[in-house]
């Protein structure tokens, strides 16, 4: 894991969160207790803010950054709650995921966009800048449309998977 201060923001680091090797913490950003980010992630916190909360993943070679205000609008900072997954290659890009929130593999989150409590974009899916996916729906294509609403059984096998990472990340740090 590489962490590079910018401007006057050092990146901060849980003392129970683990990052993976190969990693790139960039400036403002910040990850909560139990949280874990994987094998070749880049979290650029440089024009805003990056904050991850507790027991959230952000899996292997997955990009957060912010956005900045460049064209005379305000910026945008990233804010992932509790218990987010994050797949393996998602672009998360100046939005907020809320608690138990699920992006899929590959998956592209942008500018202004809210994904709410329990709500999934779907594996390759491209949500754009300003939607809005509500509490337990189902998002998916590209760009990302309504699907349905999630069944009880797979927002159980979401939030199982969260607290699958916790345990999955303790034996990394351990191992390293």
């Amino acid at each position: 894991m590489t962490s590079y201060p910018f401007g006057d923001h050092v990146p901060a680091i849980a003392a129970s969160a683990f990052v993976a090797p190969g990693t790139r913490l960039i400036g403002n950003v910040s990850i909560g207790e139990e949280s874990s980010i994987w094998y070749n992630c880049v979290l650029r916190g440089d024009v805003e803010a990056i904050t991850i909360g507790a027991r959230s993943n952000i899996q292997d070679g997955s990009v957060v950054h912010v956005s900045g205000a460049y064209d005379g609008g305000g910026s945008l900072p990233t804010i992932i709650g509790d218990d987010v997954l994050v797949g393996h290659m998602a672009m998360i890009h100046g939005c907020t995921i809320e608690n138990h929130g699920f992006i899929g593999l590959g998956a592209i989150v942008m500018d202004g966009c809210v994904v709410q409590e329990g709500g999934m974009l779907a594996a390759g899916a491209r949500l754009t800048p300003g939607k809005t996916i509500g509490r337990g729906e189902l998002w998916a294509g590209r760009p990302a449309k309504f699907l349905r609403m999630l069944t009880e059984a797979e927002i159980a096998r979401n939030r199982y998977g969260a607290s699958g990472y916790v345990r999955l990340a303790k034996m990394h740090k351990a191992a390293s």
